[in-house]
């Protein structure tokens, strides 16, 4: 199945660079009343019999169980939205590192950027293939796994084996993605759940079914 996905500048220039083939997603119910019990299992779902992952979560008030379903599953092909913009020949992407491919026809100044959540999918030219599908708590990253979400210390300095430096940027690069209203929930200390998914890059499908 074809999805889209939203990342950030950055994160796309990482995808781009081959240092980020992970991403972390928040297990989310709508309401915050439920709490992940930890337990996962899969099920097939959709009308086209699609195995899906399942995070077991309980509501504190009732005990009543909710499943809720990742938005992602192995082999899922994931477009991604990133922050556009269009010129007369065609797209352009702000995650292009400068110069543009074309110097002088325009530049990042001149654009008007729009937001990724509304880049159209005709605009994709990225295409990640989904490998593997987890759930983990937020703070069990290590600091390997925090350098293939493209995480890495700002400074070469920072190489301190005490400090674990790529973990340490991820914590930021985390907290930077979520409301400053959310933080208690979902910011690094309160190490939430997360759908953790791996993926590697692909070609862009024949089919957009």
């Amino acid at each position: 199945m074809i999805k889209p996905i939203l990342f950030n500048t950055d994160m796309v220039r990482a995808i781009l660079d081959g240092r980020k083939t992970v991403t972390r997603r928040l297990i989310k119910q709508k309401d915050n009343k439920y709490v992940f019990t930890g337990k996962t299992y899969s099920l097939v779902a959709g009308k086209h019999g699609e195995e899906y992952l399942y995070a077991e979560c309980i509501k504190q008030s009732n005990g009543a169980v909710q499943s809720i379903k990742c938005p992602y599953r192995v082999n899922d092909i994931l477009y991604v939205r990133e922050t556009w913009s269009e010129y007369t020949d065609g797209y352009v992407y702000k995650a292009w590192t400068s110069p543009f491919p074309q110097p002088g026809r325009y530049s990042d100044k001149m654009m008007k950027w729009h937001p990724s959540i509304h880049m159209p999918r005709e605009a994709a030219r990225i295409f990640l293939k989904v490998t593997d599908v987890r759930v983990e708590r937020l703070q069990d990253i290590t600091d390997i796994e925090a350098e293939k979400e493209g995480a890495q210390p700002q400074n070469p300095c920072d190489y301190d084996v005490n400090k674990w430096p790529n973990k340490e940027h991820f914590k930021e690069i985390w907290n930077s993605t979520i409301k400053k209203s959310d933080l208690d929930c979902y910011g690094w200390d309160a190490n939430p759940w997360v759908w953790v998914i791996e993926f590697e890059q692909c070609g862009k499908p024949e089919r957009w079914d």
